[in-house]
């Protein structure tokens, strides 16, 4: 199926929210690693998202160039390419954007997109991510009521962070501590400033202790609960029916989470979950397993012509790519997407 049009990302977004299942958010850097993420999400059936940080992005536009814009672009062209060739759905996002970083990556290609659209075409990408969990909350707000009327007319979905997740990603660091958990005063000031869709659907990244990276169990107390203190909130402020889900929550950091507290964060509302360090490790461990078991054959050894078989990188990549695309299933299972992809209609 080609890249999810908008109304097939609010499709897929729907029916997970009233489905109690999420889809990984693989976040890639490359052609290779788009393949893996794409192929993951076939064979576990399952519709699914793949996105590019600010990083990943530079990375992806090569050594030669280190620009976010042109990575993103070239890395999303990939995608609708080889998305093509595949029975699933994949919708396109960028991640983790900061106030600095703002004009240099998401402004750009939310403008692309725009034009796409205007030219009758749709948006290159499906959703943008504003990380404003540096700066103070009505500020993060105030760009945020910005980007959204800028995202909602290029008919795409914006996501918010309110709240800060813990540790290192992309060179930005958050110490672990009160502000992994996002406030019900963060909630009903997100209420007002973007209202609930009405003013254009985003998709609300709220911290409930969330750390990006890998930790050990116990060293960070997940409080999935604040999303349902998060949802009650908004009920209140609203006036909703009880059990009502305003909020269409993204988990970050679940690196290493326990089955059960990501069941409990689904049964809040969440629909995306972002899945990095599982799927780098994933992707790195067999290449250093051929390169150990074929070490005179990858190196040159005491003046000798090793073996070619091996260092070509195709004989590694591609068990590369195998070993991430298991992990992509796995996260498949763990969210309970699998077997799940508008793709399948009768």
């Amino acid at each position: 199926m080609p890249i999810a049009t908008p109304q097939q990302y609010a499709e897929m977004l729907q029916k997970a929210k009233d489905g109690g299942y999420a889809f990984p958010a693989i976040n890639c850097t490359s052609s290779e690693t788009i393949n893996a993420a794409i192929k993951g999400f076939a064979d576990a059936g399952s519709d699914g998202i793949i996105q590019f940080s600010t990083g990943g992005a530079e990375f992806g536009s090569g050594l030669g160039v280190k620009d976010m814009v042109t990575g993103a672009v070239a890395l999303a062209e990939f995608a609708h390419v080889v998305a093509d060739k595949y029975d699933v759905t994949i919708a396109l996002h960028t991640d983790h954007c900061p106030k600095d970083k703002l004009d240099g990556f998401v402004r750009p290609l939310i403008e692309i997109s725009r034009k796409r659209v205007e030219a009758g075409q749709n948006p290159l990408f499906q959703s943008h991510m504003w990380d404003g969990s540096a700066i103070p909350i009505d500020e993060n707000l105030e760009i945020a009521q910005e980007l959204l009327a800028a995202t909602q007319a290029a008919n795409i979905i914006l996501e918010v962070e309110i709240g800060v997740v813990g540790g290192e990603e992309d060179g930005v660091e958050n110490e672990i501590n009160e502000k992994l958990y996002t406030s019900v005063e963060d909630f009903e000031k997100t209420v007002d400033a973007l209202g609930v869709g009405e003013k254009g659907k985003y998709l609300l990244a709220a911290t409930f202790g969330n750390v990006h990276g890998v930790y050990k169990p116990g060293n960070v107390k997940l409080k999935p609960s604040v999303l349902n203190d998060g949802q009650q909130a908004a009920i209140a402020k609203l006036g909703l029916k009880a059990g009502s889900k305003p909020f269409d929550f993204v988990f970050h950091g679940g690196s290493g989470s326990l089955k059960s507290e990501i069941e409990e964060a689904l049964s809040y509302g969440v629909v995306k979950m972002n899945v990095d360090t599982d799927t780098q490790y994933a992707f790195t461990r067999p290449v250093a397993g051929h390169m150990f078991s074929n070490y005179d054959g990858v190196l040159k050894v005491d003046g000798e012509v090793g073996d070619k078989k091996t260092y070509d990188p195709r004989s590694y990549l591609k068990k590369a790519e195998t070993s991430m695309a298991e992990r992509v299933v796995e996260a498949c299972n763990d969210l309970k997407s699998s077997g799940k992809s508008i793709s399948a209609k009768a």
